[in-house]
């Protein structure tokens, strides 16, 4: 029943899983008797998050965007919002290969610089000067006049000596998003230690009010540009706009996308690992969408669906670990279109990863429809000894299938072999199930030159061993340190039902036992 398609070979010892920027449509059958979740109502219940709307509100107030206060407040339960903040501090880090994020530290030492210098009945984090510091950072330089007085106004302001308020001058070579040679005055007008921005050169002048001391000033006698009212204007509300992010289009995705969305897109994800050294691990991230939750327009004659797929990995100590972003597309013809509505599309990328504990934030957006689907997942990617006999995951495959030279690089290929996993376990009776795995480090018997472990296939139903069979290993020459179990189980002779797949793995040289399971069900 189970037909073995090849075997491993040397050649496997270079291992290749490439990424993709095409979605490959799979024929799966629809899930009989299944609803869809994402019909269902949300049944959250909501959490205390008085602590959480201070953090948006007022700890990172002066640099989160109207968006992320929109996607934050749509967030239900504290899991989600601790999700967010990740994410948040992730966009703003400027170097994410450190396990330090400078920019979260730097924020917050400016929090407390603003705090202590610039209060004056309000906390000085909520001052003028404290918002445009924290904001903005430290100037590069500073004028300053505590005491007011009298005051020689510089020609491009008027020239002549004024009494003045007390004042301090701000000046940035360079703000991004806002300009060169940027000026900023404060100007405490009540005596209070409370600087408030000027949106004039004359709010510091104490005598601007006095009748025939100041003439009425026009646009012609602002000398500098950046003195005009209008300009003056356009730089105060750009000051007062968040800075600009540094990883915003890779993130805005996942920003965008806060849990509750009006049009979820339903998206499937399963991670498999395979040995590459004892220190790196080639992990594959495979993503199934069901074509009928895509929208389909036409494109120089075919019908083609548009994806972007974003993933961000990060490690336990939240330094980034893997990105991939890709712009992939689905096609049908008009007249297979209604049929290609029935299969599903996967897309898969391989990252090499240490050891260790992770967790993928992925989202994927209809580009047309705009609807997104996220999905956020912690996973541990194992590590595999030298000389200790370990397994791959067990892959459940829809095409399973030995691959010529052509299709080195090509989607879902793995050493020798074409694999696409099928993420709802379901088949078709009739329908080719294949079982893909490796095996490291399996000795090698010197009498018989076969490997010196026993693998056998057991097929399970309702608990009930309906099939056995063990591996024979006929025509393997040479183990190596990998071996490749690739079978294809025809489905044709099997009732209809839900079945498990075993297979056993002993090292008969250290007298241990692995198992590697998998479950499906067979359809009509």
């Amino acid at each position: 029943m189970l037909n073995k398609i090849f075997r491993s070979s040397p050649a496997f010892l270079a291992v290749m899983i490439l990424g993709i920027s095409v979605f490959t449509a799979v024929a799966q059958p629809p899930k009989q008797g299944a609803t869809d979740p994402a019909a269902n109502p949300r049944n959250i219940k909501s959490e205390a998050d008085d602590a959480y709307k201070k953090w948006i509100t007022e700890d990172v107030g002066p640099i989160a965007t109207e968006a992320e206060v929109a996607a934050f407040k749509k967030l239900k339960t504290n899991e989600e919002r601790e999700n967010f903040i990740a994410i948040f501090w992730q966009r703003r880090d400027p170097n994410p290969e450190t396990e330090l994020n400078e920019y979260r530290e730097q924020y917050y030492e400016r929090i407390a610089y603003a705090n202590e210098h610039f209060a004056s009945g309000i906390p000085g984090r909520k001052t003028d000067r404290g918002r445009m510091y924290i904001r903005w950072g430290k100037p590069d330089s500073i004028e300053s006049h505590p005491a007011g007085g009298s005051y020689d106004r510089p020609s491009y302001q008027g020239g002549g000596t004024i009494s003045a308020y007390p004042f301090e001058t701000w000046f940035y070579r360079h703000l991004d998003g806002v300009g060169d040679g940027i000026t900023i005055e404060f100007v405490d007008r009540t005596g209070t230690g409370e600087y408030k921005i000027a949106r004039d050169p004359e709010e510091k002048n104490a005598m601007a009010m006095v009748p025939g001391v100041n003439p009425n000033r026009t646009e012609a006698d602002y000398v500098r540009e950046q003195d005009n009212p209008f300009t003056r204007q356009a730089i105060i509300r750009d000051l007062e706009t968040p800075p600009r992010i540094a990883n915003n289009d890779l993130m805005q995705t996942l920003i965008g996308s806060p849990q509750v969305d009006n049009n979820p897109l339903a998206v499937d994800l399963r991670i498999d690992y395979f040995r590459q050294s004892e220190g790196r691990v080639i992990t594959t991230f495979t993503v199934q969408a069901d074509n009928k939750d895509l929208t389909f327009v036409d494109s120089g004659g075919l019908q083609t669906a548009k994806l972007n797929v974003l993933g961000l990995v990060t490690a336990v100590t939240r330094k980034r670990s893997g990105i991939f972003e890709d712009a992939v597309t689905t096609n049908s013809t008009s007249e297979e279109l209604a049929s290609a509505k029935n299969r599903q599309s996967v897309y898969q990328k391989a990252v090499a990863l240490a050891p260790g504990n992770y967790k993928i934030d992925l989202a994927v957006r209809d580009v047309t429809s705009g609807n997104k689907g996220v999905v956020r997942m912690g996973f541990a990617v194992p590590k595999y000894e030298d000389g200790k006999i370990g397994t791959s995951t067990l892959i459940l495959a829809s095409k399973l299938r030995s691959t010529t030279d052509n299709e080195i690089g090509q989607p879902f290929v793995i050493g020798n072999a074409k694999v696409i996993p099928n993420l709802t376990g379901i088949f078709k009776q009739g329908q080719e199930v294949g079982v893909y795995m490796q095996v490291y480090n399996a000795g090698v018997d010197q009498t018989t030159l076969r490997p010196s472990v026993d693998v056998e296939y057991i097929l399970l139903r309702d608990g009930k061993q309906v099939y056995h069979q063990p591996e024979d290993w006929t025509g393997l020459s040479d183990s190596g340190q990998r071996l490749v179990l690739a079978r294809l189980l025809p489905t044709d002779k099997l009732p209809v039902g839900d079945y498990e797949i075993k297979v056993a793995i002993k090292d008969r040289t250290n007298d241990v036992v692995i198992e590697n399971k998998g479950n499906f069900k067979i359809t009509k």
